[in-house]
This record gives structure tokens, C-alpha cells and sequence, in this order.
């Protein structure tokens, strides 16, 4: 089903979901552990995540905790991923399902089900 894409476009969301979901690791993680923490873990999602926190600091409020901070940048790409990029690429539906992957997904399940009932 993925066929129906370019590989560009499932890299690209592939990307940014895994920066996404290592941004909210790093705000569960925070939860838990100081962000001066030896634990070898929280270290690596420290390192990996501080470039993009750096780069969005102009745009982050000040008022937020610092905490709530990568929780904050991974909306920013949760928007990209399920509602930028649909538009751009040209999808009419807005919201969820609308990204390719997705909508891929939901048709092929529909389409399972579909042959499970009839």
C-alpha cells in the first residue's frame, strides 16, 4: 500500500515521528529524573533532543516550565506530520488519518474488514 507513495515522503514522516516520539521520551523521562542524570538513557535523549530545543527557543514561550519544553517542540512536529503535510501534499481530509501512512492503513483495514463480513 506504501507503494502508492515516494519514499521521500514515508522518510520524511518516518523522521519527524521519531523525533516526535523522542521528544515526548525525553518529557516522560523528566517526569522521573533530573536532567542531570547518569542514567545512560535520559543522557541520550538529553543529547539528541537539546539541538532542537535550541533551535525552537525563540519560539517557545518563556513562561513554560523547562520541563514541558520538549513536550511543547513535539506538538510543533505533531502538527507538521498530521496536518501540514497533508495539505501540502495535497489530501482533502484534514486531522487524523489524513498523512498518507495513515490513511493507507485505515483504507486497508476497511478493506479487511470488509472481506472478513462479506
Amino acid at each position: 500500500m506504501t507503494t502508492a507513495f515516494p519514499v521521500w515522503v514515508l522518510v520524511l514522516d518516518y523522521l519527524m515521528g521519531v523525533i516526535m516520539w523522542t521528544l515526548i521520551g525525553r518529557f516522560g523521562m523528566s517526569i522521573f529524573l533530573r536532567e542531570d542524570t547518569q542514567f545512560f538513557f535520559a543522557r541520550f535523549f538529553i543529547r539528541v533532543t537539546n539541538p532542537l530545543l535550541h533551535l525552537f527557543n525563540p519560539i517557545t514561550p518563556k513562561f513554560l516550565i523547562r520541563p514541558l519544553v520538549p513536550l511543547y517542540v513535539a506538538w510543533f512536529f505533531f502538527m507538521i506530520r498530521f496536518y501540514l503535510m497533508p495539505w501540502l501534499l495535497g489530501y482533502t481530509v484534514m486531522g487524523m488519518l489524513s498523512f498518507p501512512l495513515e490513511s493507507e492503513f485505515a483504507s486497508g483495514l476497511n478493506w479487511f474488514i470488509e472481506k472478513l463480513v462479506n
